[in-house]
């Protein structure tokens, strides 16, 4: 099954590919989320190594089981036949509700069907008051109006 925009991407295409994995990440639905990776998928998410769908969701699960009220904001920084670099920053609470906002970067490679098949992701947290907080928007896809990261000097 293809999930388009399929490699090798474009400036337009990768752009696009960004923002559809962000609006599905910030619906915070574990299955759906998934999908986007191919049955054997490689991860590096911080120090955790996964491998398959299977891990990916269940990695997902404990993940926003504790990164409360999660909202992402991705931008492309670069993109080349098969693969796209990302950078993100995402805002969350704890369980005691300590803010945070999250900074990192991602290198995806996709297979041939538009599925990523490996995701190194490097991640710092800072934490913040809700004061300085700058994802307001209602739980789900960033809208289309919010400023970037860019625009928002991170």
């Amino acid at each position: 099954m293809d999930r388009p925009p399929l490699p090798p991407f474009t400036a337009e295409s990768a752009a696009q590919k960004v923002r559809l994995a962000e609006d599905a990440w910030n619906t915070r639905d574990p299955v759906r989320v998934a999908l986007a990776y191919s049955p054997d998928s490689r991860w590096r998410n911080r120090s955790e190594f996964l491998q398959g769908r299977t891990a990916i969701e269940a990695f997902l699960v404990r993940k926003w089981n504790c990164e409360l009220d999660y909202r992402l904001c991705k931008e492309l920084w670069t993109h080349a036949d098969h693969r796209i670099a990302v950078r993100f920053a995402y805002e969350w609470h704890d369980g005691g509700g300590q803010w945070f906002r999250s900074y990192g970067n991602e290198n995806w490679e996709f297979d041939e069907h538009g599925l990523m098949r490996l995701r190194i992701a490097s991640i710092n947290d800072a934490r913040i008051s809700e004061r300085e907080r700058r994802y307001h928007w209602p739980l789900g896809p960033r809208p289309a109006d919010h400023p970037s990261l860019s625009e928002m000097g991170f």
